[in-house]
């Protein structure tokens, strides 16, 4: 990787950008072309002076563990931000415990359980970054991270920050509508209840074990590659429909859970993409239910192309 100088008027700025980094680096299918700059900002003024310095209209894409997004295989054109280095984690009063970004939604459930306090032990099962589960209200074991989240912190393009009400956000099932254009998570403050028991971590432990029971755990994926439809599971109908162990090149549906991709050494973005799509062609064929990907795709088919996720 090379390292590139200061960007613009962006002077002081400590964390690194560089240039043509593989996004298969900082994907968990391991797949991806590069992108164009990388930037990882030592911490939250970091980000605030660079985004000062960015070039007016400057394409941006936030990432942070990689574990919701398939990067094409032509990579991003402008400035992918990783927020990795956005890692804080702290109480702020009783139950309450601001998380920035780039921890890891375990950590928060640990760090939680850990003080005696329960009710987030559910993100233990979400594979990514506290500024992912914001950005698209993830789930897992019945639990939903905007359902903890008392108000959120943003930045947007021109490094302003601002503190909003959770009720300033529009929640849905994996999706929150931000409450104005170009705003991004940089942290946010949950809540958690005292656990007199003090039971935390053993539900964390059991919540993991079905876990790792259930799903492809310590291969490469995204976790689950589609939304389930209203009173069903996507997972049972892509089995249904007869794809476990279906492939294209390195890709293939997961024999353990059905609604998990998996990668080989070798694999393509494009391998992902077209087995997602034949899984959706086949799911609708059979039981006429499309399947909306919970994944998000984005970069171009080959570089120097025009076809953007």
């Amino acid at each position: 990787m090379m390292a590139v100088g200061r960007l613009g008027t962006a002077e002081g700025v400590r964390g690194r950008v560089l240039r043509d980094e593989p996004m298969s680096r900082h994907t968990s299918w391991r797949v991806g072309g590069p992108a164009d700059r990388f930037f990882e900002p030592a911490d939250t003024q970091d980000l605030v002076l660079f985004l000062a310095g960015l070039p007016e209209g400057e394409p941006l894409l936030w990432v942070g563990l990689g574990s919701n997004l398939l990067v094409r295989d032509g990579g991003v054109r402008g400035t992918v931000i990783n927020t990795s280095g956005l890692s804080a984690l702290e109480w702020v009063g009783d139950g309450r415990l601001r998380a920035e970004a780039g921890v890891s939604c375990a950590k928060v459930a640990r760090a939680s359980a850990r003080a005696g306090y329960t009710g987030a032990e559910f993100l233990c099962g979400i594979p990514g970054s506290m500024g992912g589960a914001l950005a698209m209200n993830a789930g897992a074991f019945g639990g939903e991270t905007w359902a903890i989240v008392e108000r959120a912190e943003t930045i947007d393009r021109s490094g302003n920050l601002r503190s909003r009400e959770r009720n300033e956000f529009g929640i849905g099932y994996r999706e929150v509508r931000m409450p104005a254009a170009e705003e991004w998570f940089v942290a946010a403050v949950l809540t958690a209840q005292p656990d007199p028991q003090g039971g935390g971590e053993a539900r964390i432990r059991n919540l993991l074990a079905r876990r790792s029971a259930t799903q492809p755990t310590g291969l490469p994926s995204c976790g689950s590659v589609f939304r389930n439809p209203p009173e069903d599971h996507a997972g049972r109908l892509i089995e249904a429909a007869g794809l476990k162990g279906r492939s294209v090149g390195g890709a293939f549906v997961s024999e353990k859970h059905a609604n998990f991709i998996i990668t080989e050494d070798g694999a393509h973005a494009s391998d992902v993409e077209s087995l997602i799509a034949l899984v959706q062609q086949e799911v609708e064929r059979r039981n006429g239910i499309r399947l909306a990907p919970e994944v998000r795709i984005v970069g171009e088919h080959r570089r120097g192309g025009g076809d953007h996720g």
